[in-house]
């Protein structure tokens, strides 16, 4: 029997790239998306993933076998409405996790470096460690982390988390994240030869490419179950840079001007890791990044500056 896979919020920045290498791998017929604005190239259909009676038809009717859940709203998104965010993230979260016991799914859900706070050890965070976040995002990630190991020890549920650092994609178009200071830097220099970025220069965070955190995504989702020690969210990373060292590597492929005005996403910004410690998914599922600050700088570079003018 194939899988049937649903993934929701598949407009998103990791759900755009996911669901072309989920339909590669499963079959295009496999692979239902929903999101809010729709997408007529994909096997997609209209779904609130707060509604749990909607939610449940869509499952059963279309008989499916795994779910990765990406809804949610995002880091400024979130502070800009805590409600919105709490009913989103959590609500629609816990509707996933009842009805994957009810038809024994196989369930995905993102958890973020959102998680950490400003007691959390800031150098090679450890996968064991202090979770005191100071933003609604936050708490919602680490309240979702903890649903989900609930889930899974109390039920059995077979739920698999990673705790994403900032992923950049050159695809579409960047939002109001924090750490997408890294992907406007590129749209920007191209358009008009300058950014103004909104974290301080020597800011210093965990990111990752995207073609990394799909990879990654897939693994972990991949492992056998028995392989896997962690419950709550695997730490993940793949490189640490700040927006000046990114600027660098960037005015290798081009002449820019960078400016520094810091707004509110710097606090939070100041609450995050600056590294991080993944040992725990490199040993229990095999993970390792194959982009460093070079590598990704070049292919995000290439492939903005292809489709701005193609």
């Amino acid at each position: 029997m194939s899988k049937k896979i649903l993934v929701t919020g598949a407009g998103g920045l990791i759900g755009s790239e996911l669901v072309p290498s989920l339909e590669k791998k499963h079959g295009a017929e496999n692979v239902y998306t929903s999101d809010l604005k729709p997408d007529p190239k994909k096997n997609y259909f209209p779904l609130d993933v707060t509604d749990p009676s909607s939610l449940e038809k869509a499952i059963k009717d279309r008989e499916i076998t795994e779910v990765y859940h990406l809804a949610g709203l995002l880091s400024a998104g979130s502070e800009k409405n805590p409600d919105s965010a709490w009913k989103i993230n959590l609500g629609g979260l816990k509707n996933i996790l009842d009805l994957g016991v009810k038809y024994k799914l196989k369930i995905f859900w993102p958890s973020s470096i959102a998680v950490f706070g400003p007691t959390t050890p800031r150098h090679d965070t450890p996968q064991h460690t202090v979770l005191e976040p100071t933003t609604i995002y936050g708490v919602t990630k680490y309240s979702g982390e903890l649903l989900c190991q609930y889930y899974h020890r109390r039920h059995g549920l077979d739920v698999r988390s990673i705790r994403y650092p900032g992923v950049n994609s050159p695809k579409g178009t960047p939002g109001d994240g924090t750490t997408e200071y890294a992907i406007w830097i590129f749209h920007k220099a191209l358009e008009n030869g300058r950014y103004e970025c909104f974290l301080k220069k020597d800011t210093r965070l965990p990111m990752m490419y995207i073609d990394d955190a799909i990879r990654a995504t897939l693994m972990l989702m991949e492992a056998p179950r028995e392989s896997l020690t962690i419950d709550l969210a695997y730490n993940l990373t793949a490189v640490s840079f700040t927006p000046e060292e990114l600027a660098i590597e960037l005015k290798k492929l081009i002449d820019f001007e960078i400016t520094y005005v810091p707004d509110v996403r710097q606090k939070t910004a100041d609450t995050w890791p600056e590294t991080i410690d993944d040992s725990q998914a490199r040993a229990d599922w095999g993970w390792q990044p194959e982009y460093d600050l070079a590598k990704m700088a070049k292919a995000m570079f290439e492939y903005i500056k292809k489709n701005r003018l193609s």
